[in-house]
């Protein structure tokens, strides 16, 4: 059983992305507002393999799910 947390910091980390809260403030700053017709997954700025970890969390209602949900809600405000 995977105990590891699965927070906005940790997702962060598994996308290999800076995972500093300024960092993530500035991700946020710097790809806000994402269109509303446009999935999260098929955003401009993820590659391939981030795409991919966001639709198999969406779609196998992963234990990302919540995580990647609040990045979602986040890059559309």
């Amino acid at each position: 059983m995977d105990t590891s947390p699965h927070d906005i910091q940790a997702l962060f980390a598994q996308l290999g992305l800076p995972d500093s809260e300024a960092a993530i403030t500035e991700f946020i700053d710097q790809h806000s507002p994402l269109d509303p017709a446009l999935k999260l997954e098929d955003a401009p700025f993820w590659d391939g393999t981030q795409r991919r970890f966001i639709a198999a969390a969406i779609e196998e209602d992963a234990e990302w799910v919540e995580a990647v949900d609040h990045l979602d809600a986040l890059l559309r405000h």
